[in-house]
């Protein structure tokens, strides 16, 4: 019994061109098979060094950090990386240039399975723009297969993996909970009919050449990282992803797990501002156990990338420095940053934002710089597996500019970035659909496109 748990791109001053592979080319086929025109708004408006004005998100970096050696150097980085785009010095501010070169975006390519023996940061460094199939195979409002609708959105099918990847985004995430459909313990065997719909469409994805990620997502009701819980929650996780891996053993290097999805332990009092030392790790418990658990099946998860976070996927500093990273040659790290709250949420507080002016782009430097200090200065791949801003009241033209900045300062830094998108645009909750699934069409669409030319620069 299972349980019941529930794409000429024209703007104000520039003018670039995206030459898209066309559908079902190959990765070596010419880039001439189909161009598409957009058209987009996206500015750099210049940085200051000042912080964010939220200080309670998962995504901000800790003001109060500076105690750690690491986030000292973070923040004179950023100082300095701050004053170099406020001065025209940095790479981001010579984005109006960079932006009338031509882009080679990827289209739909031949699937690979080939497991290649290359490090996590050169398998991190193929991807550029990624996006979240959210609210679908990780929604919990009905029992079985139907599950998949039960938040309102569309079921999955191959016409839409296809429309994603075909706009560019050569990167997909594929949220999914497994707890809701799993027998009891000791066994917790996953229903074979909910895995085979899993598998159906993490193929869809990688038939399209896609690289994917899939994780273990709204998973708080049981996996609670404390001491009470450990044990019980511990050997849920193994049994989980043991199932998983063995299914998955035989793939190629182009999916890629990611074993905890904002683990935290839900309504308490540090929930988004990095948790307790004691549940941060029981978090690197569950990273080692899961790494351990895939690896031990053998096969190409031998060398698969992946994926470990920290408490709530924060990149606060406290949760940052209390991520044991597992000594392993194929580990990166997952982070989730809304950066700056104020804007990309609809907090309804006093310090909300709904205009881009580029007076809080020092926190997205600081942002970055302090990912680089933690981890890829140590060769230690990351991804933004979660970002966004949600429309509001249709501030599309600010939300541009962000993302302008946001995923250019991303990409210069070598991390790839997916997009948040729930498949709501305009109805009550969090708006940060950019697709609209049912009718195959964007919203947004001119954040889209910047998404995508940011994220296939070069620098």
């Amino acid at each position: 019994m299972f349980k019941k748990r529930f794409y000429t791109i024209i703007a104000a001053s520039m003018t670039a061109a995206f030459v898209l592979a066309g559908c079902g080319s190959s990765a070596d086929t010419a880039t001439t098979n189909s161009t598409a025109e957009v058209t987009t708004a996206g500015t750099n408006d210049g940085a200051e060094s000042g912080d964010s004005t939220d200080t309670t998100a998962s995504g901000e970096v800790d003001s109060n950090a500076a105690q750690d050696s690491s986030q000292n150097e973070s923040n004179a980085d950023a100082a300095k990386d701050a004053a170099k785009e406020e001065s025209g010095d940095s790479n981001s501010s010579e984005s109006s240039e960079a932006s009338q070169e031509d882009v080679a975006v990827h289209g739909i390519r031949e699937r690979s399975d080939e497991m290649r023996d290359i490090s996590a940061k050169e398998l991190v460094a193929e991807m550029t723009a990624g996006w979240n199939l959210g609210n679908t195979l990780e929604a919990t409002s009905a029992e079985g297969l139907a599950s998949e609708t039960s938040w309102g959105n569309p079921k999955v099918t191959k016409e839409l993996i296809d429309a994603v990847c075909e706009k560019g985004f050569d990167s997909i995430r594929i949220p999914i909970t497994w707890g809701n459909h799993v027998s009891d313990a000791p066994d917790y065997t996953i229903d074979p009919a909910w895995m085979d719909r899993v598998e159906e469409v993490v193929n869809y994805a990688l038939d399209d050449g896609m690289y994917v990620l899939i994780d273990s997502h709204h998973e708080e009701f049981w996996r609670i990282p404390d001491p009470e819980h450990i044990e019980a929650v511990d050997a849920e996780n193994i049994a989980i992803w043991k199932q998983v891996a063995e299914r998955f053993k035989d793939y190629g290097d182009h999916l890629v797990f990611e074993g905890l999805n904002e683990p935290r332990t839900k309504g308490s009092e540090k929930e988004w501002s990095g948790g307790t030392p004691e549940e941060r790790e029981c978090v690197s418990r569950l990273n080692n156990s899961f790494v351990e658990t895939v690896r031990a099946t053998g096969g190409n998860n031998e060398k698969r990338l992946l994926l470990v976070t920290t408490y709530a996927d924060s990149s606060l500093a406290q949760a940052v420095a209390g991520l044991e990273i597992p000594e392993d040659d194929h580990i990166g790290v997952a982070i989730h940053a809304y950066e700056p709250y104020a804007f990309t949420y609809a907090s309804g507080e006093s310090w909300e934002l709904f205009k881009w002016d580029g007076s809080q782009n020092g926190g997205i430097i600081k942002l970055m710089v302090s990912l680089d200090n933690f981890f890829l200065k140590k060769d230690i791949p990351v991804l933004l597996t979660e970002y966004g801003a949600m429309n509001k009241d249709e501030n599309t033209e600010e939300v541009n500019k962000w993302a302008q900045v946001y995923v250019s300062k991303a990409t210069e830094y070598g991390i790839p970035c997916f997009w948040w998108d729930n498949g709501n645009y305009n109805q009550q909750g969090e708006k940060f659909a950019i697709f609209d699934r049912k009718n195959l069409k964007w919203y947004r669409e001119e954040v889209v496109d910047t998404i995508i030319r940011e994220s296939y620069k070069e620098y």
